[in-house]
């Protein structure tokens, strides 16, 4: 076993498994329009796909694209109300990253 020369960053290391994870979660993150949406959905604390295609200046197909992207990869959760589509953040699958790169 190497002895390292400083404390260790972590109590226990995420796995190859975890780490596969949690990329997918980061690459979902890693757009603009996504990290946007994800932060307009956080403050309101919920949100209707029909409010945010002026609030980002995109389409709708554009803004669709970008919601389904967001949850596949779990950050948001979706519920239909009626004809429209609401979303709101996943809080536990925000908090699992939050404690990885904590």
């Amino acid at each position: 076993m190497t002895e390292l020369c400083c404390s260790p960053l972590l109590s226990t290391a995420i796995t190859d498994d975890e780490a596969v994870e949690f990329a997918g979660i980061l690459k979902a993150l890693a757009d603009p329009v996504r990290l946007r949406l994800v932060s307009v959905i956080a403050s309101a604390g919920e949100g209707c796909a029909c409010d945010f295609p002026p609030v980002l200046g995109k389409s709708q197909p554009t803004v669709s694209h970008h919601l389904s992207q967001l949850v596949k990869a779990e950050i948001l959760v979706r519920e239909q109300r009626g004809k429209w589509a609401w979303f709101r953040v996943n809080e536990e699958r925000l908090a699992a990253v939050r404690a990885v790169l904590a």
